[in-house]
């Protein structure tokens, strides 16, 4: 430490990246866990308050966050603040809130296709998909109201893409796919009317959340292509 670094205060310091990421990160898990909570006693108002608070502290946290000098992309940051939109739209109860959110949800999900790049999905995981995708929406189809099937259908495509190809940034980023499609098909059995775990609206929130973090934060530790493309000569010059 240098002599005029001691002779300031400690509060009035620069605060390290590390320990400012720590406390997102942290603020963003107190967010989370007082939305599942509010979710789980029923208290509308608490989801209400924390729900919006969610994916800018998860943005926030990964603009800090650098690994091997690579910064955060500007597609995952797009995603996940229209992921933000989504949140949004849907604590409203009325169908053009619903549409809405999907759009904006499914906006995110092209972003994350672009991030994703060009590397190759592996012919079997590609396949299962598929079978999920056609599974899910031919089931859904004729309970769902008439004006949602073709939105539903064509936001479901989106998404099942979004999934699959999230396979290759690793095993991180699969499993926040694959949480992301459990989450959103949740959604979509309750519009449809069908039967519903306990509480899922906690289900629903709890498998976003994870799949949001582990995509994010997927990317940011193995180095997505199009980070890689967008950020090269800035890392250089800086």
């Amino acid at each position: 430490m240098s002599a005029t670094e001691s002779r300031t205060p400690s509060w009035a310091r620069p605060v390290p990246d590390d320990t400012r990421g720590r406390t997102l990160l942290a603020a963003f898990a107190a967010a989370g866990v007082l939305d599942l909570a509010a979710l789980l006693a029923g208290w509308h108002l608490g989801h209400v308050l924390a729900k919006p608070l969610l994916m800018p502290l998860l943005v926030a946290y990964i603009c800090l966050r650098r690994h091997g000098g690579l910064r955060a992309p500007r597609l995952l940051v797009a995603a996940l603040l229209f992921g933000w939109g989504g949140d949004l739209a849907l604590l409203f109860d009325a169908p053009a809130a619903f549409l809405i959110g999907m759009g904006s949800f499914a906006a995110g999900h092209v972003c994350y296709l672009l991030l994703f790049g060009r590397g190759a999905t592996r012919a079997a995981l590609g396949c299962a998909y598929a079978v999920v995708l056609v599974a899910a929406v031919a089931l859904l189809w004729n309970d769902l109201p008439v004006g949602l099937r073709v939105p539903v259908a064509g936001y479901s495509l989106l998404l099942t893409a979004m999934a699959c190809r999230a396979g290759v940034l690793g095993p991180r980023a699969a499993i926040g796919g694959a949480l992301f499609l459990l989450s959103d098909t949740l959604i979509a059995t309750g519009v449809a009317e069908w039967p519903q775990p306990p509480r899922p609206d906690f289900w629903i929130m709890a498998t976003y959340l994870a799949a949001q973090y582990l995509l994010a934060t997927g990317v940011m530790a193995t180095g997505a292509p199009a980070s890689r493309q967008a950020y090269g000569r800035s890392v250089i010059q800086d």
